[in-house]
């Protein structure tokens, strides 16, 4: 095999505009074709939506390396294609999504994204701009979530703060809030040994005094330049 043979390996599609995914795998014809997987059902996602793909494990060009990678396939999608709303993937191993047994005798399982668009409903009834702020808001609504659901777990093992005795973690808040305030003095005594000079008068003093020595006489702030 060389640098350029073919390869076998499992795919992620991710999309720059919304948080859907979808996992594959491909045997090259030739090395590094243009490939971007074969949705059926949820094609429509990469009709409205802007597809990237990331390579996540090669496979021996062989017969053993296909089965190897289906394999693998499997295990990655599992877990995630019935429960995950963002999962564009429909089936794993012969075994499909519940939506899909139900829709089985519709095109290609369901109406696609595709028809909606062209009918205008559903989310062909909306821009891509409210496509795309929407699917921000559900990224956003599922990460704190996610955040909440990793808080619990946390707790249940005692790991991360939930490893600290409440006393402990009292005096880290003390500490974090000393630092703070140190951070902020050393912040402000910085800023008031700036030197900063008055464009239209000549007046030298710190920023903040600066600010309103101009403002009082109606000169424009950004007339000002800083000296030291």
């Amino acid at each position: 095999m060389t640098t350029y043979s073919p390869r076998i390996y499992i795919y992620k599609i991710t999309f720059e505009e919304v948080p859907y995914y979808y996992y594959g795998v491909h045997k090259e014809k030739v090395f590094n074709e243009e490939y971007w997987g074969t949705p059926k059902t949820n094609k429509w996602c990469w009709e409205l939506y802007t597809p990237k793909k990331q390579i996540l494990q090669l496979f021996d060009f062989t017969d053993e390396g296909w089965v190897e990678a289906q394999e693998v396939e499997k295990r990655l999608i599992r877990p995630f294609y019935t429960t995950d709303k963002w999962c564009l993937n429909e089936s794993v191993g012969g075994f499909f999504t519940l939506e899909q047994q139900k829709q089985g005798g519709k095109i290609g399982g369901k109406l696609t994204g595709k028809l909606n668009y062209e009918r205008g409903i559903g989310l062909g009834s909306i821009t891509k701009e409210q496509r795309v702020e929407n699917g921000r808001k559900a990224s956003k609504e599922d990460k704190s979530k996610a955040g909440k659901l990793g808080s619990s777990k946390l707790k249940e093992l005692g790991l991360g703060i939930f490893a600290l005795t409440l006393e402990q973690r009292i005096e880290n808040g003390k500490k974090g809030k000393k630092a703070s305030s140190e951070v902020r003095s050393k912040n402000a005594k910085r800023a008031c040994s700036q030197k900063w000079m008055c464009l239209e008068t000549g007046y030298v003093t710190n920023a903040g005094a600066l600010t309103h020595y101009q403002n009082y006489r109606g000169i424009d702030t950004s007339k000002r330049k800083r000296i030291s």
